[in-house]
């Protein structure tokens, strides 16, 4: 026999099992709904539930500061000073940095 031969005869025999094989390769490796493209999507979700969870985060801390800024006299004062770097007419202001360009 030759190795031509051999070829067709395992072929014959294992028919089902080939077009079973490259079948699912196919369906599983190619398209829209293959097994990387559910990968790639999975990922994706997880970033976008991250960014979700950072913006609920941020969400709730502006939440209080708005209380806080309705109920305390001294908070708008108190973020006026720290975001803004405001200061009264009395005062100075020494900003403090480590950040050094060399």
């Amino acid at each position: 026999m030759t190795f031509y031969n051999k070829i067709l005869s395992f072929a014959g025999h294992n028919k089902y099992w080939i077009v079973l094989f490259f079948g699912v390769l196919i369906v599983g490796f190619t398209g829209d709904n293959s097994v990387y493209q559910h990968w790639q999507y999975q990922k994706e979700i997880d970033q976008l539930q991250a960014e979700i969870n950072n913006y609920n985060k941020r969400y709730t801390e502006d939440q209080n500061v708005l209380k806080s800024l309705q109920t305390d006299p001294y908070a708008i004062t108190k973020i006026a000073r720290e975001k803004y770097l405001m200061k009264a007419d009395d005062e100075d202001i020494f900003v403090l940095s480590t950040d050094m360009k060399k």
